[in-house]
């Protein structure tokens, strides 16, 4: 009887702590409340609240305060849409600056095509197989197809189908964030405007007679695209072939004349995203 005594009187008292203890918190909450600007919240309210940081923010939220605050301009959020970024323009009485869409592309296109030099039995993450002697692949500079990438990608653009093998961008929900690029410990994926159609598929600056020893779809620094070239946007250092960006027509001289198949083409539907790789 005692015993069911103490024990009553203990929850009692813990529950009347807690009551208090929560009465105290909700006014303190109340009193030191951070209040908003109006405009802020809008903006909130308009960001997509997916916290990746590829404005180069921490999180939405914070992307907001620089924007009332000056200290950031619209248009840094790739994944908001053309009309949300001009709408947050409106709000803070500015112009969004045109900018072409960008993608994520992995320049390297071994996979199986390049030649292991070990059999890797690890964790399966880039970052730590690549501190083991560089990773598994004979090409220092070649992927290796484990898949960091697809694990860091927020939104599912990136899928890892097979180990070992290069993996596969869904361009169509690529928004261009910029996580995947951080996350290669290789560094061989850049974001490309979608406007330019054809891409050099290696960062091997390896010796021709290496490559063709290692890979079958390398490229072997031989020129022919640089020379066929008509608005001389692909330059050869260091034995690699290298696509400027800056002045390519779409022409597909290049992608013809690659001996090596190392240039590929990606083709654009009218809505400017990807349809079909070849």
């Amino acid at each position: 009887m005692i015993m069911d005594s103490i024990i009553f009187n203990s929850i009692l008292f813990l529950g009347g702590v807690g009551l208090l203890f929560g009465i105290g918190l909700g006014i303190a909450a109340k009193k030191f409340a951070v209040k908003l600007n109006p405009k802020e919240e809008e903006i909130i309210g308009l960001l997509p609240g997916v916290n990746c940081g590829a404005c180069g923010y921490p999180g939405c939220s914070g992307y907001a305060a620089a924007l009332i605050n000056g200290e950031a301009e619209p248009g840094k959020c790739t994944v908001a849409s053309k009309e949300v970024n001009s709408e947050i323009a409106r709000i803070l009485g500015k112009e969004v600056a045109e900018t072409d869409r960008k993608v994520a592309i992995i320049l390297c296109n071994g996979g199986s095509n390049c030649k292991d030099k070990m059999d890797y039995q690890g964790i399966k993450d880039c970052n730590i197989a690549a501190a083991v002697f560089g990773g598994s692949k004979e090409c220092s500079s070649g992927c290796l197809g484990l898949g960091s990438c697809a694990k860091a990608c927020p939104f599912g653009a990136i899928i890892q189908e097979k180990p070992g093998d290069v993996p596969k961008i869904d361009w169509n929900k690529c928004t261009g964030c910029g996580i995947c690029v951080s996350v290669c410990p290789k560094k061989i994926i850049n974001l490309v405007p979608c406007k330019f159609k054809f891409h050099i598929l290696c960062q091997s600056n390896d010796k021709g007679a290496i490559v063709r020893k290692i890979c079958s779809v390398g490229c072997i620094g031989c020129g022919l695209c640089v020379k066929v070239c008509p608005e001389k946007d692909i330059v050869l250092e260091n034995n690699l072939a290298r696509m400027k960006y800056d002045n390519c027509n779409n022409c597909g001289l290049c992608f013809a004349k690659c001996p090596t198949k190392s240039i590929k083409e990606i083709k654009l539907d009218y809505s400017n995203k990807i349809s079909k790789v070849s």
